[in-house]
């Protein structure tokens, strides 16, 4: 059995070679070629958790991710610590075991990624992020593959570590980047809105998003925590990584439906749908779209998958 830490995954797992994983694995989802369920989650009180997600991908194998979330490492840039299991298909035995933390920070904003390149108008050229912690880094480091971006913007509580941010994109990507002290104003001058938070309230409203906008609402992965209000999200075309999912642990969804904005029909086929063009993305270039990310397992088997390939 192979061990892959996090620093190989690093070394070897960079966001161009991972969005096509990301697109592959979705369309699988979307097809059948996969299985998937809803992840179980242990609430460890003080925004504290610990889930299993377990899965197969035809092709990759079938394992589970086993993830914990806490606050006081998300702060020190570890939103997600974990590792993935991949058992080998065709004997049953553990093949390998995969740094969960890395693969998730790099395939969460490759999956960002891979649905920006379809649900954002063709023109899109700003990008505006919420949140100052790893997978701020990430999805500027992921949609730049897929947009030519010609401004970064971080907004976050703490205006030193946007600034702080926002001069490591320009240092490390070559990319013009700013910090700024405003949601509203910056919202409302990007084509492109990630919220990467920890918010567990509302902290992007529908009144400051432009027509035309694409949003990947990411902070969130359960039912409980919202960082986009419900006008918003009623507002939307509202795109789902996978539409069980989200129907039943999407927050932001799951708000706006408890107060009569929508219905289980607002939540759309999964982005899977969508990249394999079996359902259609954006309709309009005023249209606001919304992809919500809560993380599929088969995203992480994908990875887990190439990653041991790499080293046969």
């Amino acid at each position: 059995m192979i061990v892959i830490g996090a620093e190989e995954v690093r070394r070897r797992l960079d966001h161009a070679t991972c969005i096509p994983l990301m697109r592959e694995a979705m369309i699988a989802l979307h097809q059948g070629r996969s299985q998937q369920l809803l992840r179980g989650i242990i609430d460890l009180g003080e925004g504290a958790a610990f889930g299993v997600m377990p899965g197969a991908l035809e092709g990759a194998g079938f394992g589970a991710k086993i993830v914990s979330v806490f606050p006081a490492s998300a702060a020190q840039g570890k939103s997600h610590q974990g590792l993935i299991v991949l058992f080998d298909p065709r004997t049953g035995a553990p093949a390998g075991v995969i740094d969960g933390g890395e693969v998730t920070a790099i395939r969460t904003a490759s999956a960002s990624a891979a649905a920006t390149a379809v649900l954002a108008r063709p023109d899109a050229t700003r990008l505006f992020i919420l949140g100052t912690g790893e997978q701020a880094w990430h999805h500027a480091a992921a949609i730049r593959h897929v947009r030519p971006l010609e401004s970064v913007v971080f907004w976050g509580r703490t205006p030193q570590k946007a600034q702080a941010m926002a001069q490591r994109v320009r240092e490390e990507l070559g990319l013009p980047a700013r910090a700024v002290a405003s949601v509203a104003e910056a919202a409302r001058n990007a084509d492109i809105i990630c919220t990467t938070t920890a918010s567990a309230e509302p902290i992007l409203f529908s009144r400051d998003v432009a027509d035309g906008t694409h949003i990947n609402a990411v902070g969130s992965s359960r039912a409980g925590p919202s960082e986009i209000d419900i006008d918003l999200v009623a507002r939307a075309r509202f795109i789902p990584d996978h539409r069980e999912g989200v129907l039943a642990q999407g927050a932001e969804f799951l708000n706006a439906r408890a107060a009569g904005l929508v219905t289980d029909a607002h939540v759309l086929p999964g982005i899977g749908a969508v990249l394999s063009g079996d359902a259609p993305g954006r309709t309009d270039a005023r249209e606001v779209t919304i992809y919500k990310s809560l993380g599929s397992i088969v995203q992480d088997l994908a990875c887990a998958a190439w990653l041991l390939a790499g080293r046969g």
